[in-house]
């Protein structure tokens, strides 16, 4: 989208995003110079091995090993990055097998990958990479690695981002909470990452987390995006 003739025929000077967070009340917005969201990945890992019939284990190649996967996955953070620097490893979904009498043939793991700091990224798929080959050697299978989308980390301009705090605050357009860094991945980092602007975290206030199934933001806080959005944008001459 950024490469394309429509982007680069409208490519705006400054580049502004909202998220909406259950965590903050309506009437607060979430925000910080500098690192906000984190670099992310996506992960699906496939084992190949082959199936067979319960009672002749030795005949088949079992490939509900992807529980040992799991485990060896969760070392790469604890024992191969800084730390003080920031990294997750999640594993959410994993699915190996048919039946309880019949030998799985195959396993795959689906997870994602969060870190701070853009060059820790490629060092913890390199980590990824050789125990997948361990495990594929370990227990004689093929393996097979699939990064999916990548997002780049949102990286809120200095002073954009403490000019909108300050006009917000001094205005009481809205309560204005300086927040910490978050795992959390957002596209519009690519954004950022080429044009001044940020991104910030509009109080929703639901007691449900973000991806949950019941999450249903309090719509009150659109007036709220609009108070502080509006004003900012038209004392500066942004259209």
């Amino acid at each position: 989208m950024l490469a394309s003739p429509e982007f680069q025929a409208v490519r705006p000077e400054k580049i502004f995003a909202l998220h909406v967070q259950p965590d903050l009340p309506v009437g607060e917005i979430g925000i910080r110079p500098g690192i906000l969201f984190a670099n992310t990945s996506e992960l699906f890992i496939d084992l190949i091995g082959r199936g067979g019939h319960a009672a002749y284990p030795h005949q088949a190649n079992d490939m509900v090993v992807a529980a040992h996967l799991v485990t060896a996955l969760q070392s790469v953070v604890a024992r191969n990055i800084d730390p003080l620097d920031a990294a997750v490893i999640t594993i959410g979904r994993l699915e190996s097998g048919t039946k309880q009498n019949i030998i799985a043939g195959r396993a795959r793991l689906e997870g994602t990958i969060r870190t701070l700091a853009a060059a820790t990224m490629p060092q913890v798929k390199r980590r990824i990479e050789s125990i997948v080959a361990g495990v594929g050697e370990m227990f004689d299978c093929a393996a097979e690695i699939d990064y999916g989308a990548n997002y780049y980390q949102v990286f809120n301009h200095e002073e954009l981002t403490k000019s909108f705090m300050d006009f917000v605050s001094a205005r009481g357009l809205a309560v204005v909470r300086e927040v910490p860094a978050a795992m959390t991945g957002e596209d519009f980092g690519y954004f950022l990452k080429e044009i001044p602007g940020f991104l910030f975290w509009l109080g929703a206030e639901t007691p449900y987390g973000l991806h949950h199934e019941n999450m249903l933001p309090d719509e009150r806080c659109i007036d709220t995006a609009l108070r502080v959005l509006i004003p900012y944008f038209s004392e500066r001459g942004y259209r």
